[in-house]
């Protein structure tokens, strides 16, 4: 790979027109993804422990449904070597077709598995294979969506479109939070008809959102980038193996700096919503709320921070993000346990702003490391195998740190955990101006 410095080997910049229809394909796609993702984790946190665990105490229950959410994050880094391959071989748009597709299948899945009080066991089994199923699609979605951007854009832009993937995703969680918001307060988040049908309908209203993201992605051209490898030969047979290779420490240190940013997103969208609701009792309408207030506080951080490492770097604004991380990691729970609705909002929306610091750069950030021949499958690994210790497991030990220690060491594991990022990212190199051709 290129040392840093001005892109000379890359293709003429592609019109404004084009890049406005890439950004969109980007924001678009990944946002559908993304809501069917986080759509399972509000479930999880609200609905699922009475519906597919009736028979369990409320705390097991719980943690139960915690588990079936957190099966994702390990078929995640499988997806992610699977279509990166294909993404490597085939390019990077019919890769995220599929990706899709297979994610408007699982969730429209999800949506009609009937309860437990129905069909007994079975119901479990199936809610967690077909959350494996979301997380394997997902595990392609990310680094596809974010190359789209990076491999059309010019140098000096790259952090600004790639900000499209990331605003993609807060807009995910948005729409996750308003649409359960309009179908618990229409329906009425304690009646019976919410916990038979109503928290089915968000899954099912995925079906025509992937057919709009299906048409955007497929009115889109493959990426300059990839198509220069390819016409010169230079495409990878086995793209895995080079990796591997050629790059094993840039996916080290590339998952490491996901990790806090997988830790303050599904803390802040799962387990904290499960903590609102469960244990200080707050009226699932204002969880809800809160949680629409965090997406937009961290669409704007993310739209800010992206913009501006194009001037500033990658890894100053990264690094700045996680240094707020680590004191906000122990006051988020006290604002928390105020039982304020007030402070619930500001912890909330504080949880996901920081995160939006540092999670505005990443799209250009983690690409950028990795060379054209396997850079897919090494953006997608480093972001999806920070997954499994910053997103699955998370939510899991907090319930038991919760009980046995108290929330004050919820706080401390945000902060270890986000300290892992903060060295990961310091050991990475700056990318500002990176040449990504070759």
């Amino acid at each position: 790979m290129s040392s840093p410095g001005i892109d000379q080997g890359a293709p003429a910049p592609p019109s404004r027109q084009t890049m406005r229809r890439v950004a969109f394909a980007s924001f678009v796609g990944t946002a559908i993804e993304y809501y069917d993702f986080y759509i399972y984790g509000t479930a999880a946190a609200l609905v699922f422990p009475k519906v597919f665990f009736p028979e369990q105490t409320p705390v097991i229950a719980a943690l139960l449904s915690f588990a079936t959410f957190g099966v994702a994050f390990f078929s995640r880094p499988v997806g992610a070597a699977i279509f990166g391959h294909f993404g490597d071989r085939i390019g990077r748009k019919r890769t995220l077709v599929a990706t899709l597709l297979i994610m408007g299948f699982s969730t429209i899945a999800v949506g009609l598995i009937p309860p437990a009080a129905m069909i007994g066991v079975l119901a479990p089994i199936l809610l967690v294979f077909f959350r494996f199923t979301q997380g394997f699609a997902v595990g392609g979605e990310w680094a596809g969506s974010a190359l789209l951007s990076a491999e059309y854009a010019a140098p000096e832009k790259r952090g600004f479109y790639g900000m499209f993937t990331q605003l993609g995703v807060e807009a995910g969680l948005l729409l996750t939070n308003l649409i359960f918001l309009v179908v618990s307060t229409t329906i009425g988040e304690a009646s019976d008809a919410f916990l038979s049908w109503g928290w089915r309908l968000p899954f099912l209203f995925s079906a025509v959102l992937v057919a709009v993201a299906l048409y955007v992605r497929l009115n889109i051209e493959e990426t300059p980038v990839f198509k220069k490898e390819k016409d010169s030969h230079s495409v990878s047979k086995v793209p895995l193996g080079d990796l591997f290779r050629n790059q094993p420490k840039q996916v080290l240190f590339g998952a490491g700096c996901m990790v806090g940013v997988f830790t303050f997103s599904f803390m802040g969208g799962t387990y904290l919503t499960g903590y609102a609701s469960r244990v200080l009792e707050h009226p699932r309408w204002l969880v809800l709320l809160a949680g629409a207030l965090g997406a937009v506080a961290m669409l704007i951080m993310t739209a800010i921070s992206a913009a501006m490492c194009d001037k500033r770097g990658r890894r100053p604004i990264i690094l700045l993000g996680f240094a707020l991380a680590v004191p906000w990691s122990f006051v988020v729970m006290p604002l928390l346990d105020t039982g304020s609705p007030a402070l619930l909002i500001l912890g909330i929306m504080g949880t996901f702003g920081i995160l939006g610091i540092t999670y505005g750069p990443m799209a250009s950030f983690i690409p950028e490391q990795f060379h054209t021949r396997y850079r897919y499958t090494g953006a997608g690994l480093a972001f999806n195998l920070a997954g499994i210790l910053g997103g699955a497991v998370p939510p899991l030990v907090a319930t038991a740190l919760l009980t046995t220690y108290g929330s004050w060491a919820i706080g401390a594991m945000l902060a270890l955990l986000v300290g892992v990022s903060l060295v990961s990212t310091y050991a990475l190199k700056e990318t500002q101006g990176v040449s990504i051709q070759g």
